[in-house]
């Protein structure tokens, strides 16, 4: 590690790629609150609309990914190894996961189209708390990380985490589809959101492509939870010491093998469903926020 190279100015380079996407994430989202305000409207010309702002949408989402992924490039040749070694790090490459995996899944399922602006939304926000508050300058690996296991347990635990954020999004779709007060409602402006939430797929539909890719993601997990031991073995000799991450990454585990178990034995649908989903996403944002942030441990790599 002593030849090594680090070089903030192209970090600061990167982030400035960083901003760029962001900027085009915005557009994304607003492009994508047209199209579904478009979808609510009665009148015919603002449906009419729904289309141009879905491609516009699509473009913009595509076009603040390939930003955000030369951001991420960059970012990753300043430090001479994976971005994979802080909480800035984790953040800006999670995110290029999520918006990668969720374009590819478009073109395979055009139901999770819908879903569009939660993922652009969700990309801003973390990628603004990325930039503006777990920002770190470059800096080498501690000892611990300067192994291949980092890159085969942080790369299946991003893909993980980018999976099981796509079904809370489409968790998310579902509860407002199905809400009661919306459907039952007689003020006009909820009768609007009850005409675009009628225009997203059927219900069932909602709740199965959430469960698959809660299945994904949870097979992912279990590599990750797998991978973890191995790596703490070559670390420190063991292969689990009760570590907070660690403890974490098994109560997520818990939580998402709970929400495939009670669907496939207990019969558990619909809205009871749709929150565990919801639940065991919070767990993963707790594990990265809360957990790096405030408590202390041994996986604890937050930089700050």
């Amino acid at each position: 590690m002593n030849n090594v190279v680090l070089s903030e100015e192209l970090s600061q380079i990167s982030r400035l790629f960083l901003y760029a996407s962001m900027a085009i994430y915005t557009f994304a989202f607003l492009a994508d609150a047209l199209n579904l305000a478009s979808r609510a409207s009665q009148n015919k010309d603002a449906r009419a609309r729904a289309t141009v702002t879905e491609k516009a949408g699509l473009f913009f989402l595509i076009f603040a990914t390939v930003l955000l992924a030369i951001g991420v490039v960059l970012r990753a040749i300043s430090v001479a190894r994976v971005p994979w070694g802080n909480m800035y790090e984790y953040a800006i490459t999670g995110t290029l996961t999520i918006a990668v995996i969720f374009l590819i899944a478009r073109i395979f399922v055009k139901e999770i189209q819908f879903v569009s602006l939660l993922i652009s939304g969700f990309a801003l926000l973390t990628l603004g708390a990325a930039t503006t508050l777990f920002y770190v300058e470059v800096a080498s690996l501690m000892p611990a990380l300067q192994n291949y296991w980092l890159i085969i347990h942080v790369s299946v635990a991003v893909l993980a985490t980018a999976f099981f954020n796509i079904a809370a999004a489409l968790s998310v779709a579902y509860l407002l589809k199905t809400a009661g007060w919306v459907q039952k409602s007689k003020l006009a402006f909820v009768k609007g959101m009850n005409r675009l939430f009628g225009s997203f797929p059927a219900d069932n539909k909602l709740e199965r492509l959430s469960y698959r890719f809660n299945i994904i993601g949870f097979i992912l997990w279990t590599f990750t939870l797998i991978a973890g031991a191995i790596w703490a073995e070559r670390a420190w000799h063991r292969y689990w010491g009760w570590d907070t991450k660690e403890v974490w990454t098994f109560i997520i585990w818990t939580l998402y093998a709970g929400y495939l178990h009670a669907n496939a034995t207990r019969g558990w649908s619909g809205k009871r469903s749709a929150w565990l989903s919801l639940v065991g996403f919070a767990a993963v944002i707790f594990n990265f926020v809360v957990v790096n942030l405030y408590f202390k441990g041994l996986h604890v790599y937050s930089g700050l």
